[in-house]
């Protein structure tokens, strides 16, 4: 069954063995371990996955390739075909006797961040996760203070997450080939926050105020919540801007408010 990508579902499918490959040595799966799969697609990382043994449950939306797993995988009694969306998905739904989830998935561009956003809901159950993003998007993920890709994404992801590149897919190794590169990172919720912080919550809307207008100072970025004597009585400089920062600044900050 040939299927025809869908650009509102932000469908590119890997094809590149080798990559595939990669990916599979990278994540270095035990029989014993219960892994979800986000965005199946066809199958392409599916099948490999199984090979090792592995209990799957895959997310997929798109309902003409739901037929398609369910009629190519119709022997694997280790696979449960979910037909949902990821963005709204309960994953905590599928852990059992207080085991922790292993995730994997090349996720559509077009939704990566909401749907990691909404995958943080669920750390306390996630041992890792391992996702094909454009590369750009994984720069702004493990970004440190002070560079151009540092920003709200940055901070948030490390606040929840140890983030780690492992490598970087060309676009031909996709069907179709994006027109950007892309990369597979490995993200390791923490046991425990990096920087203690009282609601998380409320550091989400203090990074995202911060950055809403990156060439601010804080001054005027955080003017609606803090005063700039506020911001200096914590021992950070006022007239600085959000992405010098590092993530215990932000939590300095949040405990202001």
């Amino acid at each position: 069954m040939n299927h025809i990508p869908r650009k509102r579902f932000g469908q590119n499918f890997l094809h590149d063995h080798s990559v595939i490959n990669d990916i599979i040595s990278s994540i270095a799966a035990r029989a014993d371990e219960h892994w979800v799969e986000i965005g199946p697609g066809m199958g392409a990382l599916t099948g490999p996955l199984l090979k090792t043994g592995i209990t799957l449950d895959v997310v997929e939306l798109d309902r003409d390739l739901v037929a398609l797993l369910n009629n190519k995988f119709s022997q694997e009694t280790r696979l449960t075909i979910h037909s949902a969306d990821a963005l709204n998905f309960d994953f905590s739904q599928l852990v059992k006797d207080n085991e922790k989830l292993r995730v994997i998935g090349n996720l559509p561009y077009n939704i990566s961040t909401p749907l990691m956003f909404h995958l943080l809901e669920s750390t306390s159950c996630i041992e890792d996760m391992h996702f094909m993003l454009q590369k750009e998007v994984v720069d702004r993920i493990c970004a440190a203070p002070g560079s151009k890709q540092y920003g709200r994404l940055s901070v948030m992801m490390q606040y929840y997450c140890e983030p780690e590149l492992l490598f970087v897919v060309p676009p031909e190794s996709f069907d179709p080939a994006p027109k950007v590169m892309s990369a597979v990172v490995k993200l390791i919720p923490h046991q425990h926050p990096p920087v203690a912080v009282r609601d998380p919550a409320q550091l989400s809307r203090l990074v995202t105020e911060a950055f809403s207008q990156r060439r601010k100072t804080l001054r005027n970025s955080l003017s609606k919540v803090l005063t700039a004597e506020q911001i200096q009585s914590v021992g950070i400089d006022p007239s600085v801007r959000a992405e010098t920062l590092a993530l215990a600044d932000f939590a300095r900050l949040c405990d202001l408010l």
